[in-house]
């Protein structure tokens, strides 16, 4: 294999856990959610740490993260929606791995998301989260793989697979 980790990127609710953890157990890899070991490691939800410490420090946090991580193999890494179109994290996850953008519409992402309490971006309305959107798909296309909202998690880990082998 070409790649000895992969990252994950994409909006709010693409499904980079589902698809993470159905691709680490078929490759036999390890999979970590940066979002859930924030979390576990500040003992505190996402709300909260941006409630009591800002966003600002959050975002820190997670590019630390994501920087332990990358030096690790055999991993599959979901970031989250801000790290992910974070330009600095971008360049780093391509020098480490494979970087995969899993593609929503914004439709979609309504549909999944619903009013997810642990999502504090969610506060923010219509007008604001469509901009957001618009402006992280400019940092997420950068990617080396897209997978459409279309595919099946089962048929996203497949294009992954295939990529990793270096057939797609």
């Amino acid at each position: 294999m070409r790649y000895g980790r992969v990252f994950l990127v994409g909006f709010m609710c693409s499904g980079k856990s589902t698809v993470g953890k159905l691709l680490a157990e078929e490759l036999g890899w390890k999979f970590v959610d940066v979002d859930e070991e924030v979390v576990r490691r500040e003992g505190l939800s996402i709300p909260e740490i941006f409630e009591k410490k800002g966003e600002g420090y959050f975002r820190e946090l997670e590019l630390g993260l994501l920087k332990e991580l990358a030096e690790k193999e055999g991993v599959v890494i979901s970031t989250g929606g801000g790290l992910g179109a974070n330009p600095k994290a971008m360049g780093f996850m391509k020098d480490k791995g494979l970087v995969v953008w899993l593609r929503v519409s914004y439709e979609e992402f309504l549909r999944r998301c619903g009013d997810d309490p642990n999502r504090p971006l969610l506060r923010r309305g219509e007008k604001e989260l469509r901009k957001l959107m618009e402006e992280r798909e400019k940092v997420y296309s950068l990617a080396e793989l897209w997978i459409e909202e279309s595919s099946s998690p089962k048929d996203a880990v497949r294009s992954i697979k295939e990529k990793l082998r270096g057939e797609g």
